[in-house]
């Protein structure tokens, strides 16, 4: 988000000239404050992460989870050369179709014929 150091400064600066000298010490502790939280926060849903899946949770490797090595490219054409997979959903596509079964046919309503109402379902 924030590309330098510079960045940082202006925002620093624009800071102390619109708080002023005499509460920037406070909203500098708030500011302690809200981090502290957040970084509370993260490791208790860490930990959390940890005791609910066990050992599994450090064999993960994070850095492939990163989203921002993804290329789209990449993965299509991965997904198009891959025929191994495509073979397995042909025949998981033909399983699923022979085990639909038909539905009775709609009958339209009549000119002037009241749809058939529940009371009790609504």
């Amino acid at each position: 988000m924030f590309d330098g150091f510079e960045k940082f400064l202006v925002i620093g600066i624009i800071g102390v000239l619109l708080l002023g000298p005499q509460r920037l010490p406070q909203y500098a502790q708030k500011l302690a404050e809200f981090v502290k939280a957040v970084r509370r926060f993260a490791d208790t849903a860490k930990d959390r992460m940890r005791d609910e899946m066990g050992p599994e949770f450090d064999e993960v490797d994070w850095q492939k989870l990163d989203p921002r090595q993804y290329d789209p490219r990449r993965i299509i054409r991965d997904a198009l050369l891959d025929s191994g997979s495509s073979a397995a959903a042909v025949q998981t596509a033909q399983v699923t179709a022979s085990k639909v079964r038909a539905t009775a046919p709609v009958v339209p309503l009549a000119v002037g014929e009241a749809a058939p109402f529940d009371a009790e379902a609504t």
